[in-house]
């Protein structure tokens, strides 16, 4: 399955919930798109649920069915509870952590910086979106880079960052200080459902 390119407002207004993680999707249009979006819906099936939660996951973090698979697994070898393990996984990613630290305005911003060559970890230059980042790496943006217009504009939106980086302004570099807790990334989501879901 190729990765979904389209509009993002629609799709989040299909899910219910904001895959920008900002909420402006549904503060106009709180229902889903189409001529039928007001209508009332039925209710959704145990698997709908569990589709529903995944779904909301695979389309905030941009990845596609292979990708967003392959992490679970991988999640689910760790010790400690795999849903868990799998969010914390997908917050390790260079595009996430490039996203977290304020270099970009959104995830796909995030994953051209990334492509384009603009990132470094720890000084060496990764063109790797999905590139894992380990606790105590640094990312910082390469000397060229750091004149680009949307970056600037980027970190001047950015008000606040996650308390398990830890960001340097005369630098322009950001520290993957920890793996997140819990309480620190995506609070509205049922990982058991997901867990359930690749459990069937």
């Amino acid at each position: 399955m190729a990765r979904y390119t389209g509009p993002v407002w629609k799709k989040s207004r299909r899910l219910g919930f904001s895959t920008l993680e900002t909420g402006k999707e549904l503060q106009r249009r709180p229902f889903a798109p189409g001529q039928h979006g007001q209508k009332r819906r039925g209710r959704l099936s145990n698997y709908g649920l569990q589709l529903h939660e995944k779904q909301k996951v695979r389309f905030t973090y941009g990845l596609t069915e292979k990708q967003f698979r392959r992490i679970f697994n991988d999640a689910t070898k760790l010790p400690g509870k795999a849903g868990e393990n799998f969010l914390f996984l997908l917050e390790s990613r260079l595009d996430s952590l490039v996203y977290r630290a304020g270099f970009a305005s959104t995830r796909r911003q995030a994953r051209q910086l990334v492509n384009h060559g603009h990132i470094t970890v720890d000084g060496k230059r990764v063109d790797i979106p999905s590139y894992r980042v380990r606790p105590g790496q640094t990312i910082s943006l390469r000397e060229k880079s750091r004149s680009l217009q949307i970056i600037k504009d980027a970190l001047e939106a950015t008000t606040s960052r996650k308390e398990f980086i830890s960001y340097d302004e005369n630098k322009l570099e950001v520290t993957y200080v920890r793996l997140p807790e819990r309480a620190e990334v995506m609070t509205e989501i049922s990982e058991n459902l997901i867990v359930e879901y690749y459990s069937r």
